[in-house]
């Protein structure tokens, strides 16, 4: 019986802890797509290749304005956090940076999707189980 009782307890907790990561992070998915908590649209920029540094700065990122983190905001999980070239630090996810679009007016917009060819949404990836991440 004891050993139920630590078992479960250990579970609970691991639960809490997850619960709280989740809440911590700097964005959601939500309807398959990558949102700030304020719901507005996620995008990539192909010219960030993935090695920490974002490419989009000056009247690019007025244009596409970056997640920016606190300089105590800690990675975790998908997420790691990168510094710009002005000192600041922006949020990536997988190990790119992602920005926010300057022509989306209201959550669920997606018109930055596609522009230039070189920016997109960020998508949920399906996993074998059918769900996401």
């Amino acid at each position: 019986m004891i050993r139920f009782r630590t078992t479960v307890a250990g579970v609970a907790l691991a639960l809490a802890l997850a619960a709280c990561a989740a809440m911590n992070a700097p964005a959601k998915f939500s309807d398959g797509v990558l949102t700030n908590n304020a719901g507005m649209t996620l995008y990539t920029f192909d010219k960030d290749t993935g090695t920490g540094k974002s490419v989009c700065n000056g009247p690019c990122a007025k244009n596409w304005p970056p997640l920016m983190a606190a300089a105590d905001d800690k990675p975790g999980g998908d997420w790691s956090v990168v510094t710009r070239d002005d000192g600041s630090k922006q949020w990536a996810y997988r190990g790119k940076p992602v920005y926010l679009w300057i022509k989306d007016q209201k959550p669920g917009d997606k018109t930055g999707d596609g522009v230039n060819k070189a920016w997109h949404v960020v998508k949920q990836a399906a996993t074998s189980m059918g769900g996401g991440y």
